[in-house]
């Protein structure tokens, strides 16, 4: 396994008025993603990311059960079926995050692990779910509505190029879940967002490079790009992007655009950063119990 990997991390624009109906969008979006992966690998990639929610628009913005009809079964659902043929076509490793139904009707905001021969290696189901007002129209992140927290611990998946954890979104804002990826052996850290200008931006550059170095690792950090009608909560703005164990930006996307962002990681680098910082050494968990108690 060679210490140079290629990395593709998709950021795109939902086409579809929210409107329309779910089958519309999923085909929709479907279709152009497909596109983009086939990008990726064209120029090289051998991990690629999609982001959060990739098959429809942000449909958080607003309450309704509508969406619960774009929830699928992984990995039984067609989307995940429809991506192991593109993968195993391709050769490539796909992190796809799509909506999950488990059973009649409980809802999870998941991502499939998908290797490069085909193969579904397991899924991680996000843990902090959202729950708050963005603008004065009534637009928000109203993810209680739609997901129950994830009960899948936080895994890493051994694929055929890197071992890779997967963040969703909002999870980015708590370093356990970031610290406990490391320590299950992640080389790379995947985080699929949909995430909006005037709320979270000064943060979006900030918080995840400084995981990146506290725990010696990559991350792939990827945020949809444009205006999702009728809602028009805010822009999502983009800026996906590579950063390595020292906090550096290997790549980064546009604000505006469509885009493959392609970038390299380099496992030497990794070994390299934790030789010269042993937090994993010097961490001392024995201490930390107060962490976990439920304070007032």
């Amino acid at each position: 396994m060679s210490d140079k990997v290629v990395i593709g991390l998709i950021q795109a624009s939902n086409d579809v008025d929210g409107n329309e109906a779910v089958e519309v969008h999923k085909e929709k979006a479907i279709e152009k993603h497909i596109k983009l992966v086939k990008e990726a690998s064209g120029r090289g990639a051998q991990i690629v990311c999609l982001q959060e929610i990739f098959y429809g628009p942000y449909f958080c913005t607003e309450q309704n059960t509508k969406w619960y009809d774009a929830a699928e079964e992984i990995p039984n659902g067609p989307t995940a079926k429809r991506f192991q043929d593109l993968a195993r076509e391709l050769g490539v490793v796909i992190v796809l995050p799509i909506y999950e139904r488990e059973g009649i009707a409980t809802y999870y905001n998941t991502a499939a692990v998908i290797d490069a021969d085909g193969s579904y290696l397991g899924k991680y189901r996000k843990h902090h779910i959202p729950h708050v007002g963005v603008g004065k129209e009534g637009g928000g992140f109203w993810e209680k509505f739609y997901f129950k927290p994830g009960n899948l611990g936080y895994p890493v998946f051994d694929t055929a190029f890197a071992k890779i954890g997967v963040y969703i979104c909002y999870d980015r804002h708590f370093p356990e879940g970031a610290r406990l990826l490391g320590l299950n052996g992640a080389e790379i850290v995947f985080n699929p967002s949909a995430t909006v200008a005037g709320l979270s931006e000064y943060l979006w550059k900030l918080e995840q490079p400084a995981h990146a170095v506290a725990n010696g690792y990559y991350i792939g950090a990827i945020n949809r790009v444009g205006y999702e009608g009728p809602w028009n909560m805010g822009e999502f703005y983009g800026q996906s992007y590579l950063a390595d164990p020292r906090g550096r930006f290997v790549a980064e996307g546009s604000r505006d655009r469509d885009e493959v962002v392609i970038g390299e990681m380099d496992k030497k680098l990794i070994r390299e950063v934790r030789d010269t910082w042993q937090f994993y050494r010097d961490r001392r968990p024995e201490t930390y119990q107060d962490m976990t108690a439920l304070l007032p």
